[in-house]
Formats: C-alpha cells, sequence, structure tokens
C-alpha cells in the first residue's frame, strides 16, 4: 500500500485531528498532508506545520462542496476529524472519491471517518434502566441502530460507498466514547467539556439531562489518537476491517461514570474556584434542554455502552485512560479550558 502517499485531511487543528498529526509525524512523516483551514494566516499555517512539517493548506469549511469534492478527488487517503453530523461535507467527500476511484480503478482511495457512539444511544432520558444493551462492532449494522440517533445520516452513505463493486471507496468509520484529557495539540480540550463551562457559567451550576443516570465508555485523547493511528496503519497494510466491516469502536472498558457523578465533580470543582454558586450536580431545566430537543436527549440523555473488539484485534490497549481516569482529569482539564 506504499502507493498511498498524500492524505487530505478535514479538522486538522481540532482536538483530536491535531493529536493524531502529533502521532503520524512520529511513525509516517513522509505522507503529505493537504489540511482544509478556514481563516487562513500565516501564524494558523506555522501551527499547523509545528505539529506536522509536511503539509500544505487549502483554505475553506465544511460548506465548500468545489474544495472539498476537488481534494478528494485527487487525495489517495481522507482524513476526517471534523464535525461528524456535518452531512453536506461527507457527501461533497464521497462525490470526490467517487471521481478518485474511477480515474484510478486500479488504487481505490481510503477514506477514514471518525464519528461518535451516539449512533448506539438507548435515549433513556437521564433515568435508570434495568439492563443497558453493550454493542460491539463486530457484526454492528448501522441500519439495525434507532435511526433518530445521531451520525448515522452521514455514516450510512459513507458504508454503502464502501460495499459498492463499481468505482469502490475504501472506507472505515471510527467511534470514539467520551473523549477527554488535555491534548498536546493546538486544540487541548474538548468540546463537550467547553460547552458544559460555558453553561454552568451562565447558569450558575452544572447539570443533566434527566437525572443524569446515564453513562458512557470514555476515552483519553492520547488513546483515541493513536487507536486512529493504529487503524490507518493496517488500512495502509491491507490488513484493516473496511466497508460494512470497517466500524471500529474507540473507548475503554474501564468503570464508567455516570452523567451525574462527572457533572457532580465539575460543579464542586468551579464552586470551590468561585466560578458557580452552587455545589455539586442537577437536572438541566427546560430552557436549556429543550432548544437540542431530542438531538440533546440522545446524545446526554442516553446510555451508549460499547466494546471495542475490532481496536483490541490489532493489539490496542487504553493505556492513557488507565493512567488518568476522566474523574482525575476533570480539574485540570477544567482549568486548561478557563485559560483558553
Amino acid at each position: 500500500m506504499s502507493a498511498y502517499k498524500n492524505i487530505f485531511f478535514l479538522g486538522a487543528t481540532g482536538y483530536l485531528g491535531s493529536e493524531f498529526l502529533l502521532l503520524l509525524n512520529r511513525e509516517l512523516p513522509q505522507l503529505h498532508i493537504v489540511a482544509l483551514m478556514r481563516n487562513v494566516t500565516p501564524e494558523r499555517e506555522a501551527q499547523l506545520r509545528a505539529l506536522y512539517p509536511n503539509c500544505s493548506v487549502v483554505e475553506g469549511t465544511l460548506d465548500d462542496d468545489v474544495v472539498i469534492r476537488e481534494q478528494a478527488a485527487e487525495a489517495d487517503i481522507v482524513i476526517n476529524c471534523a464535525s461528524s453530523d456535518h452531512r453536506p461535507s461527507v457527501i461533497s467527500t464521497l462525490a470526490g472519491l467517487e471521481i478518485n476511484s474511477k480515474n484510478n480503478p486500479e488504487k481505490p482511495p481510503l477514506y477514514l471517518h471518525v464519528s461518535g457512539c451516539g449512533i448506539i444511544s438507548d435515549n433513556a432520558r437521564g433515568e435508570p434502566v434495568e439492563s443497558v444493551k453493550e454493542w460491539s462492532d463486530i457484526g454492528l449494522d448501522l441500519k439495525e441502530c434507532d435511526q433518530r440517533n445521531m451520525h448515522l445520516d452521514s455514516d450510512i452513505p459513507i458504508v454503502e460507498a464502501g460495499s459498492r463493486k463499481e468505482n469502490p471507496v475504501r472506507t472505515i468509520i471510527y467511534y470514539p466514547g467520551q473523549i477527554y484529557g488535555i491534548g498536546e495539540g493546538i486544540q487541548r480540550t474538548t468540546l463537550w467539556l467547553r460547552i458544559f463551562l460555558d453553561m454552568a457559567k451562565k447558569l450558575g451550576f452544572t447539570g443533566t439531562w434527566g437525572s443524569g443516570a446515564n453513562t458512557m465508555n470514555n476515552i483519553h485523547v492520547r488513546d483515541c489518537a493513536n487507536g486512529l493511528l493504529l487503524v490507518l496503519k493496517a488500512a495502509l497494510e491491507g490488513k484493516a476491517d473496511e466497508g460494512p466491516e470497517g466500524l471500529y469502536f474507540s473507548a475503554s472498558t474501564e468503570p464508567m461514570k455516570t452523567y451525574y457523578e462527572w457533572t457532580k465533580v465539575m460543579g464542586d470543582y468551579l464552586f470551590e474556584k468561585g466560578i458557580i454558586n452552587q455545589a455539586g450536580s442537577r437536572p438541566f431545566p427546560s430552557e436549556v434542554v429543550d432548544p437540542l430537543g431530542e438531538y440533546g436527549w440522545s446524545l446526554l440523555g442516553g446510555n451508549l455502552i460499547v466494546k471495542p473488539e475490532r481496536l483490541a484485534k490489532l493489539g490496542w490497549e487504553p493505556i492513557e485512560t488507565k493512567k488518568m481516569p476522566i474523574l482525575a482529569s476533570l480539574p485540570s482539564m477544567i482549568d486548561a479550558a478557563l485559560q483558553g
């Protein structure tokens, strides 16, 4: 698979994307990256090149259909670490990759897309349930998931592209759990932490969707990026599962914490720092919950329990997650987010 020499990268400056590029630079620096970047400045380009020197930049956003199609039509590999719910950019990518495959029938392009475990939410509305299904990525069929869940309207077309015989695309979808930890890349803190922190500052307390009895697997950002690199390397060696089988959960099976547990730690810490006026955690009021509608209930009120069996087959282990569990990491994560 040495013929695969260049990557079109979406989300290169983000939390997971920039962490991944640090690892890629250590192990596969010969791969040339073309990064989609909005609001390009010399300073932003320099930040990216400090992580991954063998790169160039094309200006654009996820809404720039022409730019994405053109780049995908030329790249050997597309990696999308940007928004997992931005369907238009996925459709643009797939359109470009179809042209790519048609023009290079002897070397179908590889598409590695980062999604999320929200596909398997049970939408428990934050309340306790008698039993929670543990989903394996072996035998996973996206059409058996609750079709109201997020990510599926982007992910199903990717699997379909990876299943066809004419103008095939080598597709892999990577499903992280709740990513946490302080990253070493450009964006050092995770989006969900920043969102909950902003809500806490506005409300004076932090909270949950419903009572917060729901839980999901979590994963340290370093472990998540390392798993993504393992999958890429396996694909380049022709050893990765692809297409309908190319669905990889990325999550630790260490004891999981409920949303109430981690938001309570967050609330107590922010209270101690004098940032909010109520400690602990409580259910968010309707004015917070309602604007996100069923999307919010599915992601933030559901149980998302997975078993990453495909990554385990590649020898992956969640080393950093075991060293620094999520509750122990929260204070330093909060400090980093507050510092900007």
